[in-house]
């Protein structure tokens, strides 16, 4: 039996999969299967998996007839996964020798739905340890109770899918699957639902992971129509969390986070192509309109005085016309991608 599947996205990133491959090697066992999904690279990155699938213990190639983005792409591998664990990492990080059979122990040990880890960023050559934001390691305890405070950096926000392990039966309830198209912040509904639905989970200070920050092809330095992917994301983390029979408890969450997340996209705005910054204002004023406006309140009044101000801004921006029938407007824009 396969005891943990390893689901590996790639897409043009030619000069990086090889270290993540060798990487991968460094951590095989008998028992373990890398899933390596081709996302339609045209860069050469397809001759160097086709390599691996030779040489790679454990190799399971597949192959993309068209770009489909890291969270199809995930879905692809979620699909083919045989083993009793599932994990991920992306096509341009790497791991320490010999992670995964220590990951895989401690999940076995501990039984949970799902473990989070610690995480090491690598930006040009500095290196930092990201924790995940929960006080007790290795203990089991109910994900919901993970989702707050508010106010403060918690579980949810920390959403990287490889910086944990999860068993299969997150895959059999239909709770590891992501929202399939979205290019960017796949992460945050899927990591939204898993503590909200799922039974059990645990952190440890298992350090294995680095993430390889800042590389120009990554949709983080790209300011492209694919960034706007975020709205759709969130929307449906608000959506979502709407339905929850604890909504007003855990709806100020979700809507500060949006709120922080916007923010943060209209503060960096120049590094957007002039189209695309017209639509990330115009979706976001609709993205505050659409909120609960009692809980918007609440966060706004909550936030520093810069960000509260320029979300009240644009809040206060007048909806743009437009024609139903001719499939332009805020609605229609949301969910495009490259």
């Amino acid at each position: 039996m396969v005891k943990l599947s390893v689901i590996v996205p790639f897409y043009n990133v030619r000069q990086y999969a090889p270290d993540t491959l060798r990487s991968l090697g460094a951590n095989a066992r008998e028992d373990f299967e890398f899933i390596l999904v081709d996302d339609c690279s045209r860069d050469g990155t397809a001759e160097i998996l086709a390599r691996a699938e030779r040489e790679l213990p454990g190799a399971v190639l597949v192959r993309h007839e068209r770009n489909g983005g890291l969270a199809t792409a995930r879905n692809t591998g979620i699909d083919r996964a045989r083993g009793e664990f599932l994990t991920f990492l992306d096509g341009d990080d790497w791991l320490t020798p010999g992670y995964y059979p220590r990951l895989v122990a401690a999940a076995e040990e501990l039984g949970c739905d799902f473990l989070r880890t610690d995480h090491v960023q690598c930006t040009a050559r500095a290196r930092t340890v990201h924790r995940v934001p929960v006080g007790r390691r290795n203990v089991v305890t109910d994900p919901r109770a993970a989702i707050l405070p508010a106010d403060r950096s918690t579980s949810v926000d920390y959403a990287y899918a490889w910086a944990g392990v999860y068993h299969r039966r997150l895959v059999d309830r239909g709770l590891l699957h992501f929202t399939d198209g979205l290019r960017t912040a796949e992460d945050r509904p899927w990591i939204w639902r898993l503590h909200r639905q799922a039974e059990s989970f645990a952190a440890v200070g298992l350090l294995g992971v680095f993430y390889r920050r800042g590389v120009a092809s990554s949709l983080t330095q790209i300011g492209d129509v694919r960034q706007l992917d975020f709205i759709r994301a969130f929307d449906q983390v608000i959506a979502e969390t709407a339905g929850d029979p604890r909504a007003d408890v855990l709806l100020p969450k979700a809507v500060r986070t949006y709120c922080a997340i916007i923010s943060h996209h209209l503060g960096s705005i120049e590094r957007f192509e002039p189209a695309v910054a017209r639509q990330l204002r115009s979706l976001s004023a609709a993205a505050l309109r659409n909120m609960p406006q009692d809980v918007l309140d609440e966060a706004l009044d909550s936030m520093d005085v810069q960000r509260a101000t320029r979300l009240r801004r644009l809040r206060r921006r007048p909806a743009p016309a437009y024609n139903s029938n001719s499939g332009s407007g805020p609605t229609a824009s949301s969910g495009a991608a490259a």
